[in-house]
Parts: C-alpha cells; structure tokens; sequence
C-alpha cells in the first residue's frame, strides 16, 4: 500500500486497541490514546525503510535517504544469506527484512529500550521520528509542499508539548508499566503494531510479504502471505483509495469513540 493509507491504518489499529484496553479494564488516558495513533500512524510508514522512494526516504533529508540505502543493503545481504531453494533471486532488499515480525518486535523493543535508558531526551527522540513521519502520511498533501524544515519544527514541537502532557500525574507515562522507573516503556507497543499493520497491508496486495521470516514454509523462507490473489490489488490501486482508507477512517473513529467510554 502507499503510505497515507498505511498511516490511516496504524492509526486505526491503535485506536482499536484502545477500545480493546477499555473493554479489558486497562483504560488508556486520552494522551496515551492519542499518543499512542500519531506513533503508530507514523510507525506504519517505518518498514519502507529499505525502500529509496518510500515517503519515509524523504521525511530527514540526506540522513534517511542514506539510512534508506544502508538498510536496502543490509536487507538484501540477509536475503541472499537465508533463502532457501524455492526463494527467487533478487536485485534489492525491498519487502523482506524490515517486512518481518522479527523486525517489528526489534523495532519496538529497541525504542522502549530508549526511552527506558535515555529518559526524557529519548522519549523526545522517538516522538519526534514518529510524528514527523506521521506527518508525512496522514497530512501527506500538506507535507509535499511544506519546506521539511517546516514539518520538523511540527514534529519537534509537538513532541515537546505531548512529552509534557503525558509527563501529568495520571496522563499516562505510567500506563501500563507501573513500576518506578518503567515509564513510556509502553511506547514501543504503537511501533510492534505499526510495523506489523503494514506488513499486513503490503500482504494485500499482488507481491505479498513475507511477515513469517524466518520461519520456513515449505521449500521458502521468505513465503509471500497473503490472500489468494484474485482478490489482492496493486498498491495505490482504487480500492486502497476509495475503499481501505474510508474504512481505515471509519474503524478509527469507532474505536476512538469506544475507547474514550463515550458510549
């Protein structure tokens, strides 16, 4: 998919976690909530990091393109190094390690790592990445004719003043982890389940993902899931316009509404 509708569906996703939160009886302040989908929504874009004309390529200047490059690199080197007789070969690493549940869950737990060790400075870092990227694909249309050192000042901005919300007592720094010294270790959740709804929604469409690695199926270990292919759609495809998104849009108001115990 492309990348408003792989924002659109993080965003969702947490949200509906959300409601799932409240119904389980581990409400979500309304920070964490909102928090929570601004990272997942720019979290959603992160597994194109191996792709150089991904939204996510050009969200930092010359330091994503060049992190895009590496990792391309660094993907296809796995690869190559891991497939199995019924893998085809490959000219790059687009859509096979950062497309994986093992990436998600390194992903995530590396950022929770940071904001454990590193305090509020990593706690500011990472919202910062993430709301930056979430910028770029939920206001996308927006971003393409800002200056980025517009969206960045956005994205720094409003890490400052959300770090400081969830800092209140009661406003969720704690949620979750509640053990002193545990705070924002629930951040690295919005990245899991961002990286893993786009894996998701990549496995829609006509190439698959291979979200299973490294666990073999059959004579493949990069197996592409996904549904049987007279239903898939190529990406940006009127059915991921017209149809996904909407539906992204209305799933996240539901869950919002529900989560917030507004009904």
């Amino acid at each position: 998919m492309m990348g408003p509708a792989h924002s659109l569906s993080g965003a969702a996703a947490w949200l509906g976690v959300g409601a799932a939160a409240t119904a389980a009886g581990y409400t979500m302040p309304w920070p964490v909530l909102v928090v929570g989908a601004l990272i997942c929504a720019g979290a959603a874009l992160a597994p194109d990091l191996d792709h150089k004309a991904a939204t996510i390529s050009r969200a930092f200047g010359p330091v994503s393109r060049t992190l895009c490059e590496i990792v391309d690199k660094l993907s296809y080197a796995v690869y190559k190094s891991t497939r199995k007789p019924g893998d085809p070969r490959r000219s790059g690493g687009h859509r096979t390690l950062t497309h994986t549940w093992l990436w998600a869950v390194l992903i995530g737990a590396g950022a929770s790592a940071i904001a454990y060790a590193g305090g509020r400075w990593g706690v500011l870092a990472i919202l910062f990445v993430h709301l930056v990227l979430a910028v770029e694909g939920l206001l996308w249309k927006a971003a393409r004719v800002s200056s980025d050192i517009l969206v960045w000042l956005l994205g720094a901005t409003s890490a400052w003043m959300l770090a400081g919300i969830l800092d209140q007592p009661g406003n969720g720094a704690n949620w979750l982890f509640t053990e002193p010294g545990q705070e924002y270790l629930w951040l690295g959740l919005p990245i899991v389940l961002g990286a893993l709804v786009h894996d998701i929604g990549d496995a829609l469409t006509v190439s698959g993902c291979p979200i299973l690695w490294p666990i073999p199926l059959g004579r493949k270990r990069w197996y592409p899931i996904g549904p049987p292919k007279a239903i898939r759609f190529r990406a940006g495809a009127w059915v991921e316009v017209k149809v996904l998104m909407p539906v992204f849009m209305l799933l996240g108001g539901v869950g919002a509404v529900f989560a917030l115990n507004l009904v």
